[in-house]
């Protein structure tokens, strides 16, 4: 009796919020299943942070530093966790807030670019790490969220003013975004010219109003196309999952043209490949599987990789990061869900802890990792959120900034693309 009591109040939750995939075939389990991986992940960006300035840590690791994208993910995840009923709205607002004014007050930064990793405690630069163009935009795509979630308040207008602060032609060259930047040598000759996980890098760059890319930016980057079995796709050299879904998790792609390019069907088909290759390797590795697979990248037995699939130049050993998966929700559901579901039912004491999945595990070389990594949990639960109700979606739509790099790049005419205005 409880747990029907439970589903309903899930189901008419996510009614309020207006699903935008759950759909009516799946089961009362699965949605149970789902709410409980979701909030175990949410307690990861809650118990992993600093109470004293806000800022979450990269992993579950002892000592871990910050990681500036984990914040963004964790930024999106107290809203999320406001929608769901696990933190009260002023509760998460204290919490937004106080990384805002952390970022803004003490957290070092060039020409508005944020450092990959911080101390902290004391909010320094750490390992002598790069200023990150991508860690800078995961961070802003956090904070633009939280600050539409929490319009009107100074939320909104710390996010503003550090986003209009950024001088994103800073790092600019012929319209491409380098990498990073270190103070000892300078801008990194890498930039980010290919497709990649660099969209939302690239959608926020050319929304500024204060230092924008041109809209020319958008094109500048190649669209590179192979086959690996039926799958034909855009790829990424690298063929980590988490390249196909993390511009996903904040901007709605779904009916959105760009060019004749829908970028939501091309992950569609970027997952479907991987779980395609993980089957065609499971004779050699004993982890991959029809319900085991995902390679993307995580920490392995030998640190952490890039691991990937066809198309592309794969890396793998016989490591799963469980997020690759969970991650591909909204563009694999059915498979996305069983693999999780598996892996739960299966493996649930090496590989399921008080914050969800771990980050990887290698059944070969039986090796399991025992930490959790911010970035990869912040896209879980986002994916799942989004799965379930598409709010963050709806959210981010609304924000000024990335309308204006859709006006500025996208044929508004398109009848499929005027609903991204609505």
């Amino acid at each position: 009796m409880y747990k029907r009591i439970l589903l309903i109040f899930i189901i008419f939750s996510s009614l309020l919020i207006q699903p935008a995939i759950l759909t009516a075939d799946v089961s009362e389990s699965d949605v149970l299943f789902l709410d409980k991986v979701e909030h175990d992940i949410f307690k990861f960006f809650i118990n992993e942070s600093n109470t004293q300035n806000g800022l979450i840590k990269d992993s579950s690791r002892p000592g871990a530093p910050c990681s500036v994208a984990s914040c963004g993910f964790g930024l999106t995840a107290l809203c999320i966790g406001v929608e769901r009923g696990w933190i009260s709205e002023e509760e998460a607002y204290k919490r937004a807030l106080k990384m805002m004014v952390t970022f803004r007050d003490k957290v070092p930064h060039e020409h508005g670019y944020f450092y990959h990793f911080i101390d902290m405690r004391n909010c320094k630069r750490v390992w002598n790490c790069e200023v990150s163009s991508i860690d800078t935009a995961l961070f802003f795509a956090g904070a633009l969220f939280a600050g539409e979630y929490f319009k009107g308040t100074q939320v909104e207008q710390i996010a503003n003013k550090l986003y209009e602060r950024v001088e994103w032609t800073w790092l600019a060259r012929n319209g491409l975004i380098s990498m990073g930047y270190k103070p000892e040598t300078g801008i990194f000759p890498y930039y980010w010219n290919s497709y990649n996980e660099a969209m939302i890098l690239y959608a926020l760059a050319i929304g500024s109003p204060t230092h924008p890319l041109p809209p020319s930016s958008w094109q500048a980057w190649k669209r590179p196309i192979a086959k690996y079995g039926e799958y034909e796709l855009v790829y990424c050299s690298t063929g980590s999952l988490f390249v196909y879904q993390y511009s996903h998790c904040w901007i709605d792609f779904r009916e959105l043209d760009d060019n004749g390019i829908n970028w939501f069907e091309n992950s569609i088909k970027a997952t479907e490949a991987n779980r395609q290759f993980c089957i065609n390797n499971q004779e050699k590795y004993k982890t991959y599987g029809t319900d085991i697979w995902g390679l993307t990248a995580s920490t392995g037995p030998r640190g952490y990789k890039g691991y990937g699939a066809k198309p592309g130049h794969p890396v793998h050993d016989g490591t799963i990061c469980p997020y690759g998966a969970l991650g591909s929700i909204v563009f694999t559901p059915e498979l996305s869900i069983s693999s999780m579901r598996y892996l739960y039912d299966n493996h649930k004491a090496r590989i399921y802890k008080s914050y969800g999945f771990v980050d990887a595990f290698n059944i070969d070389k039986n090796w399991y990792s025992n930490e959790c990594i911010g970035i990869s949990m912040g896209s879980g639960i986002i994916m799942i959120e989004n799965y379930r109700s598409g709010m963050v979606w709806k959210v981010f739509s609304r924000n000024q900034y990335l309308r204006r790099w859709l006006k500025l790049c996208f044929d508004m005419n398109s009848k499929k693309n005027k609903k991204q205005l609505i």
